[in-house]
């Protein structure tokens, strides 16, 4: 039995003496910092110390934690933004770590999930496709995956796959039955990153640059998978991945809140101990409200968020509760983050403190994960449903 408090407090002191500094030397840049070299430095350490990998099954290496006990442990990571790769914790490792514990065979659980578990590799989920193919609609999955002797060829072009330059094998969505907008069809398949016809064809360039290999635009020509690399059952892809993307978003949360914490708290130092007008920036009734304000976003993310993880953790698919605190979160701590900007005044904006680069960061959580605006949809057509009964809209 893992003792949460001290592993939260091991954890907190590991990433604010030995990960921030780093952090804020490279300014949140992973691959500045020392890309891959570094995340084995660092997750050496966290293995030294115990908190390598705290979601991990324990017959993999980890601790075993389920979603509430997560909440703390992440939070008190993701106060660096290198912080969840130091433990093995970051996505898109992460959610693929939960998804391969709850569906992978006991070959793959060795060939796959022992080594990313430990750290000995990184993985990629390949779903998100260039328009008009799978993105916020994951429907229109346009990667296709064809039968031949004793396995499967894919076809197909992702973009958007985080992690991907440098993964040892990807997770990939491919359509092994119906056409693009039929809502079945889809499988899993696990394909090294060095079989023929995978190719990584570049870096989209985006605002956030602490995510380890970067977000990729890559292809799949003729790659020939065989039966063993199936996750799950074939045709059955779209409800494994809501077995990963459910607690997905809420370890995102548990991440980002920690990172907003961090701005939240630099905001307030900050203003606590400059005069202006006569008195310190504190004492004024704005300033107080905006720390107000923020305490707030603070609390109702966290009560969202172990709300949902307590239905997770009673084994409820919890869709509804994971959309609600996923668009809560994404837009609460973005207000938290710009309120701190703002506190900061000039500073808030420069290298000198850490809230610009937080703020950086952060923004595409609104987007990454599904869009606020999807989740609204989704949120809404699900009440329509309850409360007239009726079918979906």
């Amino acid at each position: 039995m893992t003792d949460l408090d001290a592993l939260v407090a091991t954890t907190r002191d590991f990433v604010r003496t030995t990960v921030l500094p780093l952090d804020d030397e490279f300014d949140g840049d992973i691959h500045a910092a020392g890309g891959d070299g570094l995340r084995t430095r660092l997750q050496a350490e966290a293995g030294r110390r115990g908190i390598l990998a705290p979601h991990a099954p324990v017959d993999c290496g980890g601790l075993g934690l389920g979603m509430v006990a997560r909440a703390p442990v992440f939070e008190a990571a993701g106060y660096s933004l290198f912080g969840p790769v130091a433990l093995n914790i970051n996505a898109p490792d992460e959610g693929n770590i939960h998804l391969l514990d709850q569906v992978a065979d006991p070959d793959q659980r060795r060939r796959f999930l022992e080594p990313l578990a430990r750290g000995a590799v990184r993985s990629a989920f390949a779903m998100t496709e260039p328009a008009p193919g799978a993105g916020s609609d994951p429907t229109a999955l346009a990667t296709t995956a064809t039968r031949v002797p004793d396995g499967w060829v894919l076809d197909g072009r992702k973009w958007f796959i985080t992690g991907a330059d440098g993964a040892a094998f990807f997770i990939v969505m491919a359509r092994t039955s119906g056409a693009p907008g039929e809502p079945g069809g889809a499988t899993m398949f696990l394909v090294p990153a060095d079989s023929p016809g995978v190719e990584v064809l570049r870096h989209i360039e985006t605002v956030d640059r602490s995510m380890l290999g970067g977000h990729c635009e890559m292809t799949f020509t003729r790659v020939f998978v065989a039966d063993g690399q199936v996750l799950g059952g074939v045709d059955e892809g779209f409800r494994y991945a809501q077995v990963r993307l459910g607690p997905a978003r809420m370890t995102h949360v548990m991440r980002w809140t920690g990172a907003a914490q961090r701005a939240h708290e630099v905001a307030v130092a900050h203003v606590a101990g400059r005069e202006a007008f006569g008195s310190r920036l504190s004492d004024l009734g704005m300033m107080q409200q905006l720390i107000a304000d923020s305490e707030i976003d603070l609390a109702a993310t966290r009560a969202l968020l172990l709300e949902a993880c307590r239905e997770l953790d009673s084994g409820g698919r919890a869709a509804k509760a994971t959309s609600i605190a996923k668009t809560f979160a994404a837009e609460a701590l973005h207000r938290v983050v710009d309120r701190s900007t703002q506190m900061c005044g000039g500073l808030g904006v420069s290298r000198d403190l850490p809230v610009a680069r937080i703020a950086r960061e952060l923004r595409p959580f609104r987007i990454y994960d599904g869009p606020s605006e999807v989740h609204r949809w989704s949120i809404a057509r699900r009440a329509v449903r309850t409360i007239t009964g009726g079918a979906s809209a």
